[in-house]
C-alpha cells in the first residue's frame, strides 16, 4: 500500500476530502448545432391541401342536413339550445367545438397513402367532424342535430362546403347587450375596453354570413318576450311540429351546464324562460356598433 493511498484514506476519514493532482484544463467542446426541429405532426398539412365538397357525397357523408346555430357569444344560445333539445325530433347537444379537431398525417407513408386515395388533408378533416356528429345525432335517437359553437360563425364557409345540404339558423341580440354580458360573465378578464372588438368580431362574421346563405333569422328579445311565437315560426322552419313541452327545458337532461361547453349560470339552470334585461339607449352605443346595430334593426 503506497505512502499517498495511507495519507488520502487518514485524510478522508478526517475531512471527508481526498488529495488528487491538478490537471491541464481541457478546452470546452463547442455544442454541435441541433437541428431544426420538425413542425408537429398536428401541424404537417398535405401538399396542395384544399377544403373541397365531398367527392363522394354517398359514402363521405353520414350526417343528412345538418343544422347550424350561428350565433355571437353572449347571445342566448345556450337557451335556445336547451329548448330545440326539448323536442322529440331535435337533438342539440353541449358546444362540440368539432371544427378544432384536425388530423396529423405524422410520417410519409401515411401523407402517401391519403394522396393515392385522393384524399386532401380537409377531405380526411371533415370525415371525422361527420362522423363525430352523427354518431351524437344517432346515440339521441332523434332525426334532426342542430349544433350550436358560437365560434362557428368564423367558419360558416367551410361548414356550407362541408355539408352541402346543411341549413342554418341565425340569432341576433342587441350588439350592446351582447358586449355587456360578455364583460359581466368574467369582469376582471374580460374588461370593458376589450368587450367591444372581441364581441364584434363574431357579429360581423354572423352579418356575413347572412348575407350569403339562406336560413332563419330570430331575436333573443323575441324569444324571451313571446316564446311560444317564436319557436313556432322556427319549428316551421326546421319541418317539426310545434311542442309546447319545448319551454318546459328544465324537464329534459341537455347534458352538463359549465363553462367553455355553454352558459353555466343560474338563469339557465332555472329551467324556464326568464325575461331579458331592458335594450340599451342608443346614446350610450358606441361608435363602433353603430353599423352593425343599425343592421340588425335595432337602431
Amino acid at each position: 500500500m503506497s505512502w499517498k493511498y495511507r495519507a488520502n484514506a487518514t485524510l478522508e476519514g478526517l475531512t471527508g476530502y481526498t488529495i488528487t493532482r491538478a490537471g491541464r484544463r481541457r478546452a470546452a467542446k463547442a455544442p454541435e448545432p441541433r437541428p431544426a426541429p420538425r413542425p408537429a405532426p398536428e401541424t404537417q398539412r398535405l401538399p396542395d391541401d384544399v377544403v373541397r365538397e365531398p367527392v363522394d357525397p354517398a359514402h363521405d357523408r353520414l350526417l343528412r342536413e345538418p343544422v347550424f346555430l350561428l350565433s355571437s357569444v353572449r347571445s342566448g344560445s345556450t337557451l335556445l339550445r336547451v329548448i330545440l333539445n326539448s323536442h322529440s325530433q331535435i337533438h342539440s347537444p353541449i358546444e362540440t367545438h368539432f371544427r378544432r379537431m384536425t388530423v396529423a398525417f405524422g410520417t410519409d407513408p401515411v401523407r402517401q397513402a391519403m394522396r393515392l386515395l385522393g384524399h386532401t388533408h380537409a377531405d380526411v378533416e371533415h370525415l371525422v367532424w361527420d362522423r363525430l356528429l352523427h354518431r351524437e345525432l344517432s346515440r339521441s335517437g332523434k332525426p334532426i342535430l342542430v349544433e350550436k359553437t358560437p365560434s362557428n360563425v368564423f367558419v360558416w364557409k367551410r361548414l356550407r362546403t362541408c355539408w352541402p345540404d346543411a341549413r342554418f339558423i341565425f340569432l341576433l341580440r342587441h350588439p350592446m347587450s351582447i358586449v355587456q354580458s360578455w364583460h359581466e360573465a368574467d369582469p376582471v378578464k374580460r374588461p370593458m375596453a376589450e368587450a367591444v372588438p372581441r364581441t364584434l368580431a363574431y357579429m360581423n362574421y354572423l352579418q356575413e354570413a347572412r348575407t350569403q346563405v339562406e336560413g332563419h333569422t330570430l331575436r333573443y328579445e323575441d324569444l324571451v318576450a313571446e316564446p311560444e311565437g317564436t319557436l313556432k315560426d322556427l319549428c316551421a322552419f326546421l319541418g317539426v311540429s310545434w311542442e309546447p313541452g319545448m319551454l318546459n327545458y328544465g324537464d329534459k337532461d341537455h347534458g352538463t351546464f359549465q363553462k367553455g361547453v355553454g352558459d353555466w349560470r343560474d338563469k339557465i339552470k332555472s329551467g324556464t324562460v326568464v325575461a331579458g334585461r331592458p335594450l340599451p339607449p342608443n346614446d350610450e352605443l358606441p361608435p363602433e356598433l353603430e353599423e352593425i346595430c343599425r343592421l340588425w334593426d335595432y337602431c
